[in-house]
């Protein structure tokens, strides 16, 4: 069914500027799993680069594609071809009421004089006598033609006797008959391709119509198929060098093509109508189907086989099979290590490895590597190059010479151009010393790894995969194989042997079939069962041992390269050269070509003369024996015909003879004689029409080589004229062939070099001439047959996708391969050479390759010596060798240029072409499309312009091979592949969309469909880069499209994948029963989620054609260490969709367990949970543990402020908790440190977020009581570092910053004093040699008069303020142990720094001598500072601090407050708590927390409470009466205070954050659109919030501690309204800020607030010290107290 509706709604990207679209409805069919099937024609539209519709886009219907879909894929992707009802909608069909339709008489009418017509035509050319056709027969045919223009009468035409009218005209000698047959024919296929290709079909299928048909008749078939398959398969092969294929091969391929064209419409056609299922048994429709599906794959295959035949392929690529392609996935990268594909000559090189050196490909990043490289490599090092560098290419080994700060840094001598060039430090692979390297064969072999004529060859990869990786790669897993099939062959081995059985005509066929029914117990065996065969591996090897020898040569060699030969030959005939004509065809005729070669350049010697043509044929054995032979035959007086008839069709079969015979015209002119004997046996065959057999068309580049030669003997030139023109005579076919090789040209030079002496050659031109219209239909023909082929091939893919059923096809992997060839093993354009050598100059031959036009090599030598030699890589055909000059180098430009080539330095004898250089020239092309190759080509300067010495050359380009068809096919079989997979990936979507459950069976249909593509791809693509380019563009047309579905959220905001990650997170605690359904439930899942991340980004390649020269050696190059590209489209995606189930899963946990009092550990609980989870869904990836943390994060910032805030304050807290809790020791506090470690991994996510602000509000609290009542520990230090970035302001950092200034001072403290006590004990030192000197003269007794009055003289002169500093000194007892804390109140909480201690009145004086000398010691040091830089300091005394007490046998572990109670009842026998209060001025809630500790049971004090006395007596506790005195440590330091979010503090710091709110968004507002900078936005909201007049600065001192406001504080703030959406950043400049939307920002409630304050207290410094006593009394016990840390 056919009909003209096109649909444009729906739109598949097929690449850059391809879309593709719905367009037609082709035809319907049942599918294999019995639900219909419709085909499709899409079609594919190319737009203009803007992207935009209109005008810019192109209908290019010649392009399209015939794709395949089920109902589903239609309902989802072409909705305008359904119907209301959900129907496909066909398109109509009523043509009978069009305007000008027959009538049903007249038509009966017209039809009757048709089959009058014919029958009238019939008769009259039966009559035809002579060579002029009768009027009357014209007339009619004309008639006819008329009538076959009307299409309701095509059905009339399809009579057969039509087409023996067409048979017998077209079969007439005259030229006007078969003129009229074209006609008509070109009138019954003007209607439709349909009809056409019907009429072609059964013209070719008749019987000897190649014997009935000229070349003209022939050419008119031709041209009429070219037009049918124009539309259907357009397809360019533009610059693609096609084959000379001639007409009689080219209508042989026709047929073929066609046949199996009917055949594939006949099975698509078998099931087209819904009730054929019905008309016939399903065994019978069975059997039909397996018929024709046998019989297309025979067909097929024998297309294939000729196809590539007539291609060349066969001779063009080596005998041996491709190399088994390693089964790794094809959809994962692969790292592009060096070693691909390198030459023969670099091979061996790569087999060297280093033993103790790490390669490249087990760094994270190529800057990790680099590093390693560098820190690694010592001078004489032997290296290995990884990457192409300007000169120096991949693979390349040399000796590490020096490196230093340069770009590139690294020096290296190489081996390849043997001197030092620099390369950047990533690109070297280290190998070693001598020592250190080994050769990697050797170390393979010792692994066990063992490869049949291949070297490394590994074991395959998956094989060895950990556990971790079950869910990876699923797809390239084994499958279980049925061990009784595994004895068998599989139906696509079966067919492909049972085509080489059909191959055998008569005894051969029955014996082979003989065979078969000995081993199947003598059943008789048809077509149907051949076709069902199962055929064991024993049975297939007795087949393979018996099929060579019953094959022709044509057959044979197709036996060769199939598959199954190649799998199942017996090893005794696989590893023998059985058949040495076959598997040396391309070798042995260029090994003989050059053993003529040698022959002709050695001198003459005495032997006995040896005929060329012998010497050309040994070593050919029987075959050779045949040109032997021949030539006798020939040269006898009476030409024995039969003999020559039987020789002919022995060459016919085995045509390598006659191959070699004619290439040997392609050898140097020097074989003469050789050439003249050829020519002439040449000459005679042509006579032969079974000559015009032969292949002469695989070896006419041989003659077109000797023709264009520029010392071709001139008799050797006209022998060969006139065989060419006696053979173009003899057939045209030849003569189109000459023209596409391009001999006329030839023909036209080599006349003028003879100036025209040459007979028939301006014939030969002439006919050559008149054949251009027929060769451009033979191009025209050969690329619609390979390209229908091509479409074929694609279309049995599309059906192995959709059917799963296996791909029956002969030599379908053969023609992939030849396909594929060039994918990877295609040589780049300037790495065709290995290197290049100048005759002058060596240090200037690099300007030659540099690609700068301003550079150049100057020779320096006499005239003609100068020369420029290329030595080839290995099998490299130069496709252009190009010279670059100027015009402006005048007497240094070259005028003529000789080209040699040889296969060595020593041996360049051969001269390939010569050019003369005209002034003007840029660009000298030297050779072209050479057919051999050369491993030398030297460039030789005979002459320069103006009679110069000297030359200048520019540059020189070498092109390597010429362009393959891999380019052409992977476009095609990536836009099949790509709209397949979109197509079905929308289709998925679609039915996912409708019901989410159907998500959890995408783990299996994925699975499926890239299993698919790896068995394919393992069993018919050759190379990695073939698999490589199909996994790609299939994960991106399926994959891609599928995740960007159900990850996109739906009304409701939830995506089909978070909905289903929810769930599993909900499920997973009942998953561990593995019998639940929960855990089949996870276990799709994890399958599925594995699967669609599998696949890991790599690093984008640098671009090949860039050739920048870098570093030192050219110029500067930081782009070579860039850092790996962002993660794909489908890692995006999915880590989206994963921090959106991670921010519902833990909103719900905050909303629901905010409030409870283990809210801490539950949720450390939680987020290790989904932890777990995010590891088992996606494994150890970090983009999705990133994801995780944003969700965490996310959820965290819905919070409200004081919910946030009482988060982070219970977060705080569990840390101080579990920090103290660590103190114990032991199993408790290894526990306690366990904990710690799961908190602060959870508090890692506070970090850049607001609730960091309040987070270290609170922990700054809790760790300065921490510090200042148990100590710093190395605890302290490691939480900061772990969980540093989670402090804005770092005010914990400087808080452990200070406390170590601190004990550098008292270190400092410490030598001061002893400076102190020096200087007193030098004073009395002084005193007393004052006594002792004035005791001399007068009495004892006035001597101690004086002393005293002159030391009361000098104690007067001692000061009241050194008399209270110096109070410690004449101390008497044990001095107590004082360490002092200096505290800055800008990083430490100053809640307390308003009870202030003086120390005149509350301390001791060997206490207060010693805070005064600190005093002293402090005042001076900020004098002369030397730890700190700053503005003077003061100190001020507080409260706060520690103490540790000697109470008899016990320590006391008290805080300041404490130690001063206990050593104020060091004098007294009780005192009252309200004296207390009043003498140290301390709140009473602070002394009464105190006092209850002391009072406690452990303490040492008892509160006796009496009515006169308000607040009770405090006295020593007299512990006589108790069994056992007290001992060891007690500890009564006051307990941590907690604080509250919901109290007043965290009500000013929400009060303080709206503010900071307010003032951003007034200040934005103020700058409109325009917007400001960050850090002028900052700046102006400090200046507002420290001077107003917004907000009031009542609003401000009335915070109280809230108050203050820091730079971090504001971007915290910016951060919280860009997420809120109050604020934007610009697109183009990210730094800038605008306002966004108006929304309610909360204003501070002034109310609360307490205006009458004066503001914040002026910044202030406050210092702690720490006190261990050395005996002092207390009270009536001789025990002493020890003081702890003292503020």
């Amino acid at each position: 069914m056919v009909g003209e509706l096109r649909y444009r709604e729906f739109r598949v990207p097929l690449g850059p500027g391809l879309h593709a679209y719905p367009d037609e409805l082709i035809r319907q069919r049942w599918g294999h799993n019995g639900h219909p099937e419709y085909q499709i024609r899409w079609l594919v539209l190319r737009r203009g680069e803007d992207g935009e519709g209109g005008s810019s886009q192109v209908d290019c219907k010649a392009e399209h594609i015939l794709l395949w879909m089920s109902s589903d894929e239609i309902y989802a992707n072409c909705h305008k071809m359904l119907g209301e009802d959900g129907q496909v909608i066909w398109p109509s069909q009523e043509t009978a009421g069009e305007a000008g339709a027959l009538d049903k008489s007249v038509l009966e009418e017209m039809e009757t004089d048709v089959k009058s017509l014919i029958q009238r035509a019939l008769r009259q050319l039966e009559e035809c006598v002579g060579t002029m056709p009768p009027a009357p027969l014209l007339h009619t045919v004309h008639v006819l033609s008329a009538y076959a223009s009307i299409e309701p009468l095509t059905g009339v035409f399809k009579d057969p006797r039509v087409l023996d009218l067409l048979m017998h005209m077209l079969s007439s000698p005259d030229y006007q008959i078969r003129w009229s047959a074209g006609r008509m024919i070109q009138a019954l296929a003007s209607h439709d391709a349909g009809t056409r290709t019907q009429i072609l079909l059964s013209l070719s299928q008749q019987e000897a119509i190649e014997k009935h048909l000229d070349f003209d008749s022939r050419c008119a078939l031709l041209a009429l198929f070219a037009q049918a398959t124009l539309s259907e398969h357009p397809m360019s092969f533009e610059g693609i060098q096609l084959p000379q294929v001639p007409g009689r091969l080219l209508f042989s391929l026709v047929k073929r093509y066609l046949h199996v064209a009917s055949l594939l419409d006949q099975l698509n056609d078998s099931a087209a109508e819904p009730g054929a299922q019905n008309s016939s048994a399903p065994e019978e429709l069975s059997r039909e189907r397996g018929r024709l599906e046998l019989e297309f794959s025979m067909a097929m295959g024998t297309l294939i086989s000729e196809l590539v035949q007539a291609m060349r392929w066969d001779w063009a690529s080596s005998r041996q099979g491709p190399l088994a392609r390693s089964s790794c996935s094809i959809f994962q990268p692969q790292l592009a290590d060096a070693g691909l594909a390198l030459p023969p000559t670099q091979a061996q090189s790569s087999l060297r490895r280093s033993r103790r050196f790490r390669p490249r490909s087990e760094f994270a990043s190529g800057n990790t590597y680099a590093l390693y490289v560098r820190d690694t490599l010592q001078p004489g090092m032997r290296v290995r190059m990884l990457d192409d560098y300007e000169e120096i290419s991949a693979g390349d080994e040399g000796k590490f010479q020096q490196s230093n700060n340069g770009v590139p840094p690294v020096q290296v001598l190489w081996e390849s151009t043997g001197r030092t060039y620099w390369v950047h430090w990533h690109m070297l692979e280290i190998l070693g010393f001598e020592e250190d390297i080994e050769d990697m064969a050797e170390a393979d072999e010792y692994r066990g790894a063992v490869g049949s004529g291949a070297q490394g060859v590994a074991l395959p990869s998956w094989r060895w995969k950990p556990m971790a990786e079950l869910y990876a790669v699923p797809y390239v897993l084994p499958e279980d194989e049925d061990t009784e099939d595994s004895e068998h062959l599989t139906q696509a081995e079966w067919w492909e042997l049972l085509f080489f059985i059909k191959k055998l005509d008569g005894p051969d066929h029955q014996e082979v079939l003989q065979i078969l029914q000995e081993n199947l117990d003598g059943e008789v065996l048809d077509d149907e069962i051949l076709a069902e065969l199962a055929v064991p591996m024993e049975l297939a090897q007795d087949l393979l041992l018996a099929l060579p020898e019953r094959l022709d040569d044509s057959a044979l060699r197709d036996l060769l390269s199939c598959r199954v030969y190649r799998k199942y030959a017996p090893e005794a005939l696989a590893g023998q050269p059985a058949y040495p004509s076959l598997l040396d065809a391309q070798a042995q005729p260029q090994e003989s070509a050059d053993a003529a070669r040698v022959e002709a350049e050695e001198p003459p010697t005495q032997q006995c003369p040896r005929s060329p043509l012998r010497h050309l044929v040994e070593g050919y054995g029987p075959a050779g024996k045949i040109v032997l032979d021949l030539e006798q035959a020939l040269s006898s007086e009476g030409t024995q015909e039969s003999e020559v008839k039987s020789l002919l069709l022995l060459l016919r079969q085995q045509p390598q003879p006659f191959l070699v015979l004619m290439q040997s015209l392609d050898t140097p002119a020097a074989n003469r004689a050789l050439h003249l004997a050829v020519l002439r046996i040449l000459m005679r065959l042509v006579d032969f029409p079974e000559a015009l057999l032969l292949p002469w068309h695989e070896a006419m580049d041989a003659c077109m080589a000797c023709l264009r030669s520029p010392d071709a003997d001139r008799e050797v030139l006209q022998e060969l004229i006139f065989f060419l023109h006696r053979l173009a005579s003899a057939s045209r076919d030849y003569a189109v062939v000459l023209n596409q090789l391009g001999a006329r040209d030839a023909v036209s030079k080599a006349l003028e070099k003879h100036l025209g002496k040459l007979d028939l050659a301006q014939e030969l031109r002439d006919m050559v001439f008149k054949c251009e219209k027929h060769a451009h239909l033979y191009r025209k023909l050969t690329t619609n047959i390979l390209g229908g082929c091509i479409q074929m091939v694609l279309g049995q893919i599309e059906d192995y996708r959709r059917t799963h059923r296996p791909i029956n096809i002969p030599f379908f992997d053969v023609f992939l391969r030849y396909l594929c060839q060039g994918s990877s093993v295609e040589v780049k354009e300037d790495k065709c050479w290995e290197k290049v050598e100048v005759s002058s100059n060596p240090h200037r031959a690099s300007r030659l390759t540099d690609r700068n036009p301003k550079t150049y090599w100057e020779s320096n030598g006499s005239t003609g010596s100068h020369s420029i030699t290329v030595h080839m890589r290995q099998g490299v055909l130069i496709r252009q060798l190009t010279l670059l000059v100027a015009g402006e180098d005048s007497s240094y430009m070259p005028a003529r240029v000789v080209v040699f080539g040889g296969d060595s330095a020593s041996s360049l004898n051969t001269e390939l072409n010569s050019v003369n250089v005209m002034p003007s020239a840029r660009r000298v092309v030297l050779l072209e499309n050479l057919n051999r190759f050369w491993p030398v080509i030297q460039i030789r300067i005979k002459r320069c312009q103006q009679g110069g010495i000297d030359t200048r050359i520019r540059g020189l380009e070498v092109l390597g091979p010429k362009p393959t068809f891999w380019p052409v096919f992977r476009e095609q079989l990536c836009r099949h592949t790509r709209l397949f997979y979109m197509v079905r990936a929308q289709a998925w979507s679609q039915d996912i969309a409708e019901d989410r459950k159907r998500l959890l069976h995408l783990s299996s249909r994925l699975n499926g469909a890239l299993r698919q593509e790896q068995n394919f791809a393992d069993r018919f693509l050759p190379d990695d880069e073939a698999a490589q380019a199909l996994g790609k563009t299939c994960w991106e047309a399926l994959v891609s499209p599928l995740v960007q579905n159900i990850t996109c959220p739906d009304e409701d905001g939830v995506s089909p994948l978070g909905w289903l990650l929810d769930q599993y997170l909900q499920c997973r605690e009942a998953a561990h029963n593995p019998q639940s359904r929960a855990a089949a439930f996870s276990s799709r899942v994890r399958r599925l989620t594995h699967l669609l991340v599998h696949v890991e980004p790599c690093e984008v390649p640098a671009a090949a054609g860039a050739r920048r020269p870098n570093g030192r050696n050219r110029s500067h190059d930081w782009g070579s260490l860039a850092t790996p590209g962002l993660p794909s489209s489908i890692v995006k995606n999915l880590t989206r969709c994963w921090q959106a189930a991670v921010e519902e899963q833990v909103n719900s946990f905050l909303t629901s367990h905010w409030r409870d009092d283990d809210f801490v550990p539950r949720y450390c609980e939680h987020f290790n949970n989904l932890q777990k989870s995010s590891s088992e869904l996606f494994g150890p990836r970090a983009a999705f543990l990133l994801a995780l943390q944003n969700g965490c994060a996310g959820a965290l910032l819905k919070l409200p402020f004081l919910q946030a805030a009482h988060v982070s304050e219970q977060f705080a807290r569990h840390i101080d908790q579990r920090i103290q809790g660590s103190r114990i020791g032991g199993a408790r506090g290894m526990e306690m440190l366990a904990h710690l470690q799961r908190c602060l991994e959870t508090v890692l996510i506070f970090s850049g977020l607001e609730i960091a602000t309040t987070f270290e509000h609170y922990y700054q609290h809790y760790m300065a009581d921490r510090l200042l009542s148990l100590g710093s520990s190395w605890l302290e230090g490691a939480v900061l570092e772990q969980i540093g970035p989670c402090f804005p302001h770092r005010l914990p950092q400087q808080m452990l910053r200070t406390l170590s200034t601190s004990e550098e001072l008292q270190r400092q403290f410490h030598v001061y004093q002893l400076q102190r006590l020096d200087q007193e004990l030098l004073k009395l030192e002084d005193t007393e040699k004052k006594i002792q000197e004035t005791s001399g003269k007068e009495h004892v007794g006035e001597r101690q008069e004086e002393a005293e009055e002159a030391g009361a003289a000098a104690a007067a002169e001692v000061t009241e303020e050194e008399e209270e500093e110096n109070e410690d000194l004449f101390y008497e007892g044990a001095m107590p142990e004082v360490s002092v804390l200096v505290l800055s109140p800008r990083c430490w909480p100053t809640a307390s720094i308003c009870h202030t201690l003086n120390p005149k009145t509350c301390l001791p004086s060997y206490l207060r001598g010693t805070l005064n000398q600190y005093s002293n010691f402090y005042n001076k040091s900020q004098s002369y500072p030397v730890l700190e830089q700053g503005p003077q300091r003061r100190l001020q005394w507080t409260w706060l601090g520690r103490a540790e007490v000697q109470f008899g046998d016990q320590t006391l572990h008290v805080s300041t407050v404490q130690m001063w109670l206990l050593l104020y009842l060091n004098d007294l026998k009780a005192v009252s708590v309200e004296n207390l209060r009043a003498l140290s001025g301390l709140p009473a809630d602070t002394l009464n927390q105190a006092i209850g500790l002391l009072t406690s049971s452990r303490g040492p004090l008892d509160l006796h409470e009496q009515k006169d006395i308000p607040g009770g007596v405090l006295k020593i506790r007299d512990d006589s009466e108790e069994p056992r005195p007290r001992r060891g440590n007690v500890w009564l330091i006051p307990p941590q205070t907690y604080l509250k979010a919901e109290d007043e503090e965290g009500r000013n710091l929400e009060k303080r954050r709206n503010l900071l709110n307010c003032l951003i968004v007034r200040i934005l507002k103020a700058h409109g659109d325009e917007g400001l900078h960050v850090g002028q936005l900052v700046y102006l909201v400090l200046e507002a919030w420290q001077k107003g007049p917004c907000p009031p600065r009542a609003l401000v001192s009335g915070l109280g501690r809230g108050s203050a406001c820091s730079s971090t504080d504001v971007l915290s703030c910016i951060l919280h309204l860009l997420g809120k959406g109050t604020v934007r950043r610009r697109d183009d400049r990210p730094q800038m800020l605008s306002y966004a939307v108006p929304v309610t920002v909360m204003e501070p409630h002034t109310e609360s607030l307490n205006p009458g304050s004066s503001g914040p207290n002026p910044p202030l410094t406050f210092h702690t010290l720490q006190i261990r006593s050395r005996g002092v009394p207390y009270a009536s016990c001789t025990a002493t107290q020890s003081f702890s840390t003292f503020r």
